[in-house]
């Protein structure tokens, strides 16, 4: 194979590569706001919040990026985390269909889902960066 088509391929390869990761949501904050960049291809979203002092507080969004709030001065300090779940464009063949009693309504495929967790801090109130610290030794 030629050179040209070596660099050719490893440069579809790689966009490919690159768009795949790109469309990943990517978690952003204000102060008193957490929500996702990158939101394309995404709907029916569900973000479920787990506060430090054990409220779980769920956000829905049939379309465009679910955003949690603080609530106002009530903010407990400390790390909360979320799960985020949402369907994207594209349709995956279901193996083990169930009468769902749709007759022949019923498709056979369903939107492939998208998944992710993580966590964000609040200090005195509000949404903040933490700092890396690392100890010397």
């Amino acid at each position: 194979m030629s050179a040209l088509k070596h660099l050719i391929l490893g440069s579809a390869f790689c966009t490919i590569a690159f768009a795949a990761h790109a469309a990943d949501p990517v978690q952003q904050h204000n102060s008193n706001a957490v929500w996702f960049e990158n939101w394309v291809g995404l709907t029916n979203a569900t973000m479920t919040i787990s506060a430090p002092d054990g409220e779980v507080i769920t956000i829905q969004s049939t379309s465009g990026t679910p955003v949690f709030e603080l609530g106002g001065g009530a903010a407990k300090d400390g790390i909360y985390r979320y799960e985020l779940s949402a369907a994207t464009t594209e349709d995956a063949v279901v193996k083990n269909q169930v009468d769902n009693g749709r007759g022949e309504q019923a498709g056979g495929t369903a939107k492939v889902p998208f998944y992710t967790s993580g966590s964000f801090v609040v200090s005195r109130g509000v949404i903040i960066t933490p700092e890396h610290v690392e100890e010397e030794g």
